[in-house]
């Protein structure tokens, strides 16, 4: 027996919701059903009817419309979202309604009044990748309106549309910006957000591989105190739509964006990462990365573990752009503690006292942030280069640091400032425990690497002591306060494992890179006079007295941080170079 036939058509299929619903329904049911009945009674209703548009079903906070004319229901849909801007005009931000909306030209089966098949399937996956306010359309339809709508429509490639297996290009239209929903204010540290990965390649291995890649750098940003890292969950509803880093800084309040891309050649993956600021589309810094496949884990936590390490520097560094271009009284306690940061970058007595300077005024804004204290105990640790002993500042130096653990006491940066605190009183074990503690709360913390060489180095681990220092350069070589610190550990390693002729090569790179930096002057002017080259050691002592015209041998047995054999041969190589005893 022949069964009825089914009736087909080619129709403009329009599919919305409303953004947000749930999240709006969870603040205010009423008012939220209120709003929506009017909007459509007295907009969508009456839009649809002039543009001789069927309205098929509403499904609770969506709708579906069928129209004779592809025209007609893209010029609807552009009426209602630019209606939608008045509507919303002095409506607070959280009671906001704002549709998104997909329009697509497909065959369809009419039934009992309802309509099925992929055409009405393309129009409702492509509302939901569509911006709130937003408007998204097939190249199906754009290729109809092109010219004939008042609008112009940006190409956003192929997204992955749910459920749909052929490739759909997408056409986003261009409204104007003061449509949009307002986003959550900024926090007051730097903010990101870790976009998914695009795998390029189609092959399903690497789309699980470029998730957990980024599951992995989230987790691993949030182990950075310093930052404000959006989870997993808010992000992962951008997966598969063309990314406009703006709209996404605007809709989850972040300052800066991560994206990236994953593709597969034979048995190599090539990754690239790129972070974005997200209110000019500027490039803070991008990187590629080509590895071998064999063991996807490893390459999974190396490219993770250099993506960031490296990103906090370059957030810091863009930071200080940013704090800069403000004048230095409307400053808050972040951007306080970011310019002191630079500050202290500069390895000079005037850069410190600068950075001691606004970490103290950080902390009279904000009593309770810890950052500001734990920055004020490495500068005021650090000035000790130029002037006074070591004893006049530790004491005020370990209640700061102990203050920022107190604070928070998961903060790495807390952890390494005391640990610093510990090293320079001599207390080497207790220095160590507290690097490590700070390795453990962020295995990527590159300074702390860098820092631990130090008292590795101290109680013999002079092969451990290297490979932690060289470590913290490969997980960020291009910031400078680690590059500083690397060096120094490497100088410093090499002068307690009695090898002069590296510890002069390592001081003599720390001193041309950063001619401010007091403590390599000691360990070359030591380690050339053991070794018998008295010219180079009266060379650079010469310069050094013009840094610090009080130094002696009494004041550096008090105030080095080596101890032991190590300080005894630093001061007799001191004293061979010509440095007097008091």
């Amino acid at each position: 027996m022949r069964g009825e036939r089914v009736e087909r058509r080619l129709a403009a299929i329009l599919a919305a919701d409303v953004a947000g619903y749930s999240r709006l329904m969870g603040k205010d049911e009423e008012g939220t059903l209120a709003r929506l009945n009017t909007h459509r009674r007295e907009l969508i209703d009456p839009e649809a009817a002039e543009h001789k548009g069927r309205l098929v079903k509403t499904t609770g906070d969506g709708f579906l419309i069928e129209f004779p004319s592809i025209v007609e229901a893209v010029s609807c849909a552009l009426a209602v979202q630019r209606a939608m801007v008045g509507r919303n005009a002095g409506v607070p931000a959280e009671k906001q309604i704002a549709f998104r909306i997909g329009v697509h030209l497909g065959d369809i089966i009419a039934e009992d009044g309802d309509i099925h098949g992929d055409g009405v399937n393309i129009a409702a996956r492509l509302e939901g990748i569509a911006e709130p306010g937003g408007i998204c359309i097939s190249e199906d339809a754009f290729r109809q309106v092109r010219g004939k709508v008042d609008a112009e429509f940006t190409d956003i490639g192929q997204p992955s549309l749910k459920n749909i297996t052929r490739p759909v290009r997408v056409y986003r239209a261009v409204l104007e910006r003061s449509a949009e929903t307002p986003g959550p204010p900024l926090p007051d540290k730097p903010s990101i957000a870790v976009l998914p990965f695009q795998n390029i390649s189609g092959d399903l291995e690497q789309e699980y591989f470029a998730d957990g890649m980024v599951e992995e750098i989230i987790t691993a940003l949030s182990k950075v105190r310093w930052f404000f890292v959006i989870a997993r969950n808010s992000t992962s509803t951008y997966k598969g739509r063309a990314g406009d880093v703006k709209q996404v800084g605007r809709e989850l309040g972040v300052r800066y964006v991560l994206e990236g891309s994953v593709r597969k050649s034979g048995n190599r993956t090539r990754i690239t990462a790129q972070l974005v600021e997200a209110a000019n589309g500027n490039h803070v810094w991008a990187e590629r990365y080509d590895r071998e496949m064999a063991d996807i884990f490893a390459v999974q936590d190396e490219i993770t573990e250099r993506v960031v390490a490296t990103i906090e520097p370059e957030l810091y560094a863009a930071e200080h752009f940013r704090v800069h271009r403000k004048p230095p009284d409307s400053l808050d306690a972040w951007e306080c503690v970011m310019r002191a940061l630079s500050c202290a970058a500069q390895s000079s007595l005037s850069g410190y006292t600068e950075a001691e300077a606004l970490c103290r005024r950080a902390s009279v804004i904000a009593p309770r942030y810890g950052q500001a204290h734990s920055l004020l105990a490495w500068v005021m640790l650090r000035r000790t280069d130029w002037s006074g002993d070591v004893t006049t500042f530790l004491a005020e130096a370990g209640t700061e640091a102990r203050t920022a653990l107190d604070v928070d006491e998961r903060d790495p940066w807390a952890h390494l400032t005391y640990g610093l605190v510990l090293y320079r009183s001599r207390r080497h074990a207790e220095a160590e425990r507290s690097f490590r503690r700070a390795l453990e709360l962020n295995p990527n913390f590159a300074l702390a690497h860098a820092a631990l060489g130090l008292p590795l180095a101290y109680r013999g681990a002079h092969e451990e002591a290297l490979k932690s220092a060289e470590h913290a350069l490969a997980l960020s070589p291009r910031d400078p306060l680690v590059d500083r610190q690397t060096s120094h550990t490497m100088a410093w390693t090499h002068f307690a494992a009695a090898r002069y002729a590296d510890c002069v090569t390592w001081a003599r790179r720390t001193i041309e890179r950063y001619p401010g930096h007091l403590p390599p002057y000691y360990a070359l002017i030591a380690a050339a006079a053991l070794q018998g080259d008295t010219v180079t050691a009266s060379e650079v002592l010469s310069t050094l007295l013009q840094l610090r015209p009080d130094l002696s041998l009494t004041w550096a047995s008090q105030n080095m941080a080596p101890s032991g054999d190590v300080l005894e041969r630093l001061l007799d190589g001191l004293r061979k170079a010509g440095v007097p005893e008091e």
